[in-house]
């Protein structure tokens, strides 16, 4: 696995694994109708990719395949951290993050997934508060988590 910077050619592919991801390993925690507003499959891939390249973006690979990828502004805020559904429990994850993390200074915030949440609480993440996301009159439950980097 290599893990470098995020490319403008790279996006997507981030869009079609951020789709897929949310659609198979979040589908356990998450109803349908959640997944569907969620991650719809239209993604703006011009507004992804000023994103990605305004953040600190990585994208984790093998063999010329993206398997995962995240991001972190430099207010510290985590916003994408997605692995590819073949590809999880080998650590792409931790190796995203401990990138992410050594760019910032102070805290990192993240808005985590029932999903997520355990893998961030591992990392040392405290829940700072549940919140429920509305998106097309759908609501999604996730939280705000904050670690101090040293």
């Amino acid at each position: 696995m290599i893990i470098r910077k995020y490319e403008p050619q790279d996006c997507k592919e981030l869009a079609d694994l951020f789709y897929n991801t949310v659609h198979t390993i979040n589908a356990r925690d998450y109803t349908k109708e959640q997944l569907n507003v969620w991650a719809t499959g239209k993604v703006d891939l011009n507004k992804w990719n000023r994103s990605f390249q305004e953040h600190y973006s990585i994208v984790a690979v093998v063999e010329n395949t993206v398997i995962g990828f995240g991001d972190i502004d430099e207010t510290g805020y985590l916003d994408h951290l997605y692995v590819h559904v073949n590809y999880q429990g080998e650590g792409v994850a931790t190796a995203i993050c401990n990138k992410l993390e050594q760019t910032v200074q102070g805290k990192v915030v993240t808005h985590a997934s029932v999903t997520a949440r355990p893998f961030f609480q591992k990392r040392g993440y405290k829940v700072i508060k549940e919140q429920q996301v509305e998106r097309q009159g759908i609501f999604l439950t996730n939280f705000v988590m904050e670690k101090q980097i040293s």
